[in-house]
């Protein structure tokens, strides 16, 4: 199955007293899918994941599914730096319909790319849903090389995808040039996407779809097109947002910025805090000139 171009790694909200507010979730779900969002990434490093729960999640992935139909690719952040928990979480989100799972190159434990890669075949062999694999290594503390990729992407079937966000041009041309044309690369920066498509990338994990995912979809429609300066024109139009979004740690920005937009995006859990008012300031005029606000 195609996962589409623009994903979005949504975010989680909560209500003031710090749980997750389902409810809303459900209805900014409805509105991203309404809005460019080819598909929605929940529970990911944008959903704040390392500080829900086992069981919030399956209910997060159990609303969005509910919530977009079939119409909608929904993946599941089921990735964690114990593999045993990353297989039972992605079996329990199997098990409630989602059409995909993103797994992240284990966090803190700073694995051997032999570690890594049995830990992603193991989960993916445990489940017969399209895997994602997620390299990040400003988050994980350790990066999955061009190497580690080709192979999962060689020995596992469902191993379809992965999530760039090394901000590594060089290394994403490597891995376009050492996986098949089935393999699907993303680009996991927004401020990359552009360059990323000129490497083989087929898409985004955004964040800054929250935002402006129509005009994310037409710039990458101009670039398949050929039509690479209408492309560039987009890109340019939009490197304010990207910039403000990732001002401070995601997803601080985008969930303040979600907020001014009119959605109850809510408090982040610790050790997140609030953005400062000089950052909601500037927040506030990157969306002004956009005319979002």
């Amino acid at each position: 199955m195609s996962l589409g171009r623009v994903l979005t790694a949504m975010i989680t909200p909560m209500k003031a007293d710090g749980s997750v507010n389902f409810d809303e979730a459900a209805r900014l779900a409805r509105h991203l899918a309404a809005s460019g969002s080819d598909g929605l990434v929940v529970a990911g490093s944008t959903g704040e994941a390392p500080a829900l729960s086992f069981e919030e999640k399956i209910e997060l992935f159990r609303t969005v599914r509910e919530a977009v139909g079939s119409e909608t690719v929904v993946i599941a952040g089921t990735g964690t730096n114990v593999t045993a928990v990353s297989v039972e979480l992605t079996q329990a989100a199997e098990r409630i319909g989602v059409d995909g799972v993103m797994l992240v190159v284990p966090y803190y434990n700073k694995p051997t790319q032999e570690g890594i890669y049995r830990h992603f075949r193991t989960v993916a062999e445990s489940t017969s849903l399209p895997v994602m694999l997620y390299n990040v290594p400003g988050r994980t503390g350790q990066r999955m090389l061009p190497e580690t990729v080709q192979r999962l992407a060689q020995d596992v079937p469902n191993i379809v995808a992965l999530k760039e966000a090394g901000a590594d041009l060089e290394q994403a041309a490597w891995i376009r040039r050492l996986t098949p044309e089935r393999f699907a690369l993303y680009s996991g920066d927004d401020v990359l996407t552009l360059p990323m498509l000129a490497v083989g990338a087929r898409g985004v994990v955004s964040v800054a779809s929250h935002l402006v995912g129509e005009r994310i979809q037409a710039m990458i429609r101009h670039f398949e097109q050929g039509e690479v300066s209408e492309a560039l024109r987009i890109h340019l139009e939009l490197l304010p947002v990207f910039k403000a979004m990732f001002i401070t740690t995601n997803p601080i920005p985008v969930k303040k910025a979600v907020e001014l937009m009119g959605f109850d995006a809510g408090p982040l859990r610790l050790p997140l805090c609030e953005a400062t008012a000089e950052e909601v300031a500037a927040i506030r005029r990157v969306l002004e000139s956009l005319a979002l606000l």
